[in-house]
């Protein structure tokens, strides 16, 4: 009876939500491309760790590696210093809080389900957290490093009390790690040896001796086996070490590795055999009962690698064990040896760990991914793809191979395009461009002709080739993306380029020497397309960036492109573009900061193309940062336009987000959103409901509105899609169900509007047999025998993995999973994916 309940509520649910919003969302895309941090493993569970990354995400892996989930941003958001700290008690543990500014430190002690600020922590007073350390095995002890200080709390963040602070604030204090061992507490910093005997109750600076006058402490790890205790540390030069440096910062860096037993005063040197001329180390990590075993991350400058040593003997000797050339002993994804990226894509260690009771479980992040060892160094593993996906060590990686998504997104995702229903391409930052031929299940670097960091823009003409819009210069138009410093600099990937075979194969359609951020083709003139290309060059009317145009766009390479004359008050910096029916072009300018803040060169522009005059359709609210604008789809004579507006910083451009709406082509303009969003970036319809939109925001997450056709819009948070800011939204022009969300920083996800759909229900045909439905504690699947199951995913409602099975299979292990609805997908040898809704 209770598994009919359970049902029934199932489908109730799944109803009512066909209505309003998507119920789930899975990741789509290539894994990794872009930084991530400081991985943290629990200490009573060493499959199970945590990553950061800077684009505000924390990725959540319970199975070492083979999938990830990530953190809600309604629950929680991270810098790229924030780390996990696992408690003894589920329950508890502390981040450190991305709002934005300068962030704070938190607490869960429901085991995540809500994360509550800790109120003994004054921001005010002591500024940004840069490093925490929870003590393991008692909840209540933290230290919390600040710029200045060096805090500690006996009661669980209620209150703090100063255990050092800094004697140089231009440097600050910096910890550079904590060992924790019952009533003894032993805390590295650049000021040296900090401990304490009597459970925090009070702190000294021991006396040292060992190590040269001009290097500190930059990084500390501790171990304790039987009667020794030891402490390894990195050194660097004291001017060097200060509050705010970065993994990338490695070049030089490290001076010196020592060691120390039982806090007895004195460093021992542990450098022989390290070459600092080459050997860039960073970090170094221990096992905290493993007092030989030692691992020191960083980059091999020779290889323009990530390097990774390791020592058996307490440093007595180190051999490097993460060894690239060749993929020696590295099992690869897209990146490696002769792959699609070289190993200096990720290029060095952006923090490495071991678990903390077993020194033979290793990880490390860089700018592109997570690499993992389950045997001390002897074999690598990426840990960002499909494990099916995955080369063999010992080999050259492949090019152009497809990959699968197994959770681990963070790069910046723009747009999304149909060739057809198999064929798409994505336009990411970082990564430049990958393309899918199965309808986005797989993805790849299958294409030739052309490699960027960024691709802005796909438009097709009638005729079916592609045009994208490239540059070398990632994050366009976001805080970090608006000075002339960045945008100014010549881009030698600033160009349009072509294929004329759906994506495969790419040529040069035209270099401008700077970014091009947008494309348009007039849908009256197939041969007219219209491009933004980004530029200001210090001299008012100057600026080489605007909206150019081509007519003889049929003439490929040889094709003509003009600069239109200057809208009024722009600055160079064209955004997005919309050619209208009648012929006319609408476009925005984005915002555009020297160092005294905003210029009001941004907004909305009509251009008359047989006048070859400009409107300002501008209201003072897009003065400053506008972003997109689009076309009403319900309004015939497209007199109906939406932009979406940025606030900006620094006075004027404050509190003029949100999204705007005019009905008479820019004359007269309401805000939709009021004071709801400050930052919003666009808006997409429902193509089968016009009254129903998408909107996206910086740091709102994903909004839906079901009553457009009002004066005053009502949104809802979209809580399926789990991360703060989503970029635009596209349907499925071959699936109006399907609605994918591009992002800046979490990649390409897919949801349906209508979970109970067919889609979800595959055709009878397929000869899968999922049962029990309802299941009880298995799952047990039957497919043919020629076209077996070969990858299992198990998402809940809210779209988390919660069962990841890797190969042959033919039921699944469910006893742990609390009742409610799931939607199991199954890949089979013939890569056919099969999705189903099933219910326990």
């Amino acid at each position: 009876m209770k598994q009919i309940i359970a049902v029934l509520v199932c489908i109730s649910c799944i109803v009512t939500s066909s209505f309003s919003q998507p119920t789930l969302f899975s990741q789509r895309g290539i894994g990794g491309g872009g930084a991530l941090f400081f991985p943290a493993i629990n200490p009573a569970n060493e499959d199970e760790f945590y990553v950061s990354c800077d684009m505000s995400e924390l990725f959540h892996s319970t199975d070492f590696g083979l999938s990830y989930s990530q953190i809600h941003h309604s629950k929680l958001q991270v810098f790229n210093t924030s780390t996990y700290e696992f408690t003894n008690n589920s329950n508890i543990a502390y981040c450190n809080f991305n709002d934005g500014n300068a962030g704070y430190p938190v607490k869960t002690i429901d085991g995540g389900a809500t994360w509550l600020q800790m109120n003994g922590y004054n921001v005010s007073t002591f500024g940004n957290v840069y490093k925490m350390s929870a003590n393991f095995a008692n909840p209540n002890q933290l230290l919390i490093g600040a710029y200045g200080d060096l805090l500690f709390s006996n009661d669980g963040g209620t209150s703090f009390s100063l255990v050092r602070h800094a004697a140089n604030m231009g440097a600050g204090i910096t910890m550079a790690g904590a060992f924790w061992d019952g009533n003894n507490i032993y805390i590295g910093t650049n000021e040296g040896l900090i401990t304490s005997s009597n459970s925090g109750a009070s702190f000294s600076m021991l006396a040292t001796s060992g190590i040269a006058s001009a290097e500190s402490i930059w990084s500390f790890a501790g171990a304790k086996n039987g009667g020794t205790t030891r402490f390894t540390i990195i050194t660097a030069n004291n001017a060097d070490i200060y509050n705010g440096v970065m993994p990338w910062e490695y070049w030089n860096f490290g001076k010196g590795v020592y060691t120390m037993d039982n806090n007895n005063g004195t460093w021992l040197t542990k450098s022989s055999g390290i070459n600092f001329s080459n050997d860039f180390i960073m970090y170094v990590a221990m096992a905290q009962n493993d007092i030989s075993t030692i691992y020191l991350g960083g980059n091999d400058n020779a290889l323009g690698a990530p390097l990774v040593y390791k020592s058996v003997n307490a440093g007595t000797s180190w051999n490097k064990v993460f060894n690239t050339t060749g993929n020696a002993n590295i099992v690869t994804g897209w990146e490696g040896f002769g792959g699609d990226k070289q190993w200096s894509w990720s290029e060095t260690c952006f923090g490495i760990t071991c678990a903390p009771t077993n020194s033979s479980k290793v990880l490390f992040t860089g700018f592109s991914n997570v690499q993992a060892t389950t045997n001390g160094g002897a074999s690598w593993k990426q840990a960002y793809v499909n494990s099916l996906d995955e080369h063999p060590a010992g080999a050259s990686t492949p090019t152009q191979q497809t990959y699968t998504s197994i959770g681990l997104e963070n790069t910046t995702c723009w747009q999304v395009h149909w060739k057809d229903q198999y064929n798409m391409m994505g336009c990411f930052s970082d990564i430049g461009g990958i393309r899918s031929t199965d309808a986005g299940n797989k993805w790849g670097f299958t294409y030739s002709g052309f490699a960027v960091n960024s691709l802005y823009r796909i438009e097709e003409s009638p005729n079916g080739n592609l045009y994208g819009a490239c540059s070398s210069i990632h994050d366009m138009y976001q805080s970090t993306r608006l000075m002339d410093g960045q945008l100014d600099a010549n881009d030698a990937n600033g160009k349009i380029v072509f294929s004329s075979d759906g994506g495969a194969n790419w040529s040069t359609l035209h270099a401008f020497g700077h970014p091009v951020f947008w494309l348009a083709i007039d849908p009256n003139n197939s041969d007219r397309m219209y491009a933004s290309v980004i530029h200001y060059g210090g001299i008012p009317g100057s600026q080489l960036g605007g909206i150019y145009v081509t007519n003889n766009l049929s003439a490929g390479s040889g094709s003509i492109w003009i600069k239109l004359a200057n809208p009024p008050r722009t600055q160079g910096h064209p955004a997005s573009i919309e050619v209208l029916a009648d012929g006319n072009m609408v476009c925005t300018f984005s915002g555009r900061r020297t160092g005294a803040g905003f210029t009001n060169s941004s907004g909305t522009f009509l251009y008359d193309p047989i006048s070859a005059t400009w409107s300002d359709r501008s209201h003072t609210g897009m003065y400053y940062w506008t972003k997109d604008i689009i076309i009403d789809p319900s309004d015939a004579s497209q007199n109906t336009w939406y932009v979406a507006v940025f606030s900006g910083w620094g006075g004027p451009p404050n509190g003029l987000g949100g999204l705007y709406k005019t009905s008479d082509r820019g004359l007269t303009w309401n805000n939709l959103t009021g004071v709801q969003f400050d930052r919003v970036t666009s808006i997409t319809f429902n193509p089968q409901n016009l009254n129903q939109a998408y909107l996206t925001t910086e740091t709102n997450g994903l909004l839906i509105s079901s009553n457009m056709n009002i004066a005053q819009p009502t949104w809802q948070l979209v809580n399926a899609y789990p991360f703060r800011q989503p970029e635009r939204v596209y349907f499925n022009p071959f699936d109006n169900n399907q609605i994918w969300v591009t992002s800046f920083g979490n990649g390409l996800k897919v949801g349906l509007i209508n979970p109970n759909s067919n889609e979800e229900i595959t055709d009878a045909n397929d000869n899968i047999i999922i049962f029990p439905n309802p299941f009880g504690d298995q799952i047990k699947i039957s497919a043919p025998a020629n076209n077996p199951v070969i990858n299992s995913v198990l998402y809940n409602s809210q779209g988390q993995i919660v069962i990841c099975s890797i190969g042959l299979q033919d039921q699944l292990a469910t006893s742990s999973l609390s009742t409610g609805c799931y939607f199991l997908e199954l890949t089979l040898k013939d890569q056919t994916v099969i999705r189903r809704k099933i219910v326990k």
